[in-house]
C-alpha cells in the first residue's frame, strides 16, 4: 500500500494505491522467474474524466497513460530501484470505462461506496437459505486478494477449514 499524502485521506483522487504480488505466495501463477503484479487505486478514479471518451481514441489513450503514472510511481516506490515497468512483459491498464464494459459495473465502479466509520461492508449471508454472496461488493471488498478472501470466507462458512483443505487436496490444489 502506498499513500501519497496522509493528510488527504484514502478516498482522495489518486492518493492511495494498493499493490499485491500474488505469485510470491503462489509461484505457479506466473512463468518461472516471473511474477504477477496487481496495482490499483481503490475506486477513487473520477468517472467524469472518462464518460465522454471513446476507448479507441487518442485522447482516451493519452488520459489512460497520464492517469496510470501514479500507479507506476507507487509500484516503483514500493518495490524499490530494482523494479522497472520496462521489465514488465505484459501491462494491462484499466479505467472506469474498462470496468463498465468488461465487468458491467455502473459508471466503472469498483466495489461498494462505503464511508469509513459511517457504514460497514456488506456481509456474505442473504435472506435466502444456502445462498451466499462473495466478491468485490462484500467484505473485505475490492482487489484480487480481498475477493479471494471473500470466497474463502464463504467456503469456510459452508465446511470447516480442515474439510476445505481436504477438498482442495482431493482436486489437486
Amino acid at each position: 500500500m502506498v499513500v501519497n499524502d496522509w493528510d488527504r485521506g484514502f478516498d482522495a483522487d489518486q492518493n492511495f494505491v494498493l499493490i499485491s504480488v500474488p505469485s510470491v505466495l503462489s509461484p505457479d501463477l506466473a512463468p518461472p522467474g516471473k511474477h504477477v503484479l496487481h496495482a490499483y487505486t481503490p475506486g477513487t478514479e473520477p468517472f467524469e474524466l472518462w464518460k465522454r471518451l471513446d476507448p479507441r481514441s487518442a485522447e482516451y489513450k493519452k488520459l489512460k497513460a497520464e492517469r496510470s503514472k501514479v500507479i507506476w510511481r507507487a509500484v516503483e516506490r514500493a518495490l524499490g530501484p530494482g523494479f522497472s515497468r520496462d521489465k514488465c512483459d505484459v501491462k494491462l491498464v484499466g479505467t472506469p470505462l474498462t470496468h463498465q464494459r468488461f465487468l458491467r459495473r455502473n459508471r466503472g465502479t469498483y466495489g461498494p461506496a462505503i464511508q469509513a466509520g459511517k457504514e460497514t461492508f456488506p456481509g456474505h449471508s442473504t435472506p435466502i437459505p444456502q445462498l451466499y454472496c462473495c466478491g468485490d461488493s462484500t467484505f473485505p471488498v475490492i482487489g484480487v486478494p480481498a475477493v479471494a478472501a471473500s470466497g474463502a470466507i464463504v467456503a469456510n462458512s459452508l465446511v470447516s477449514v480442515s474439510q476445505h483443505s481436504e477438498l482442495l487436496d482431493a482436486i489437486g490444489i
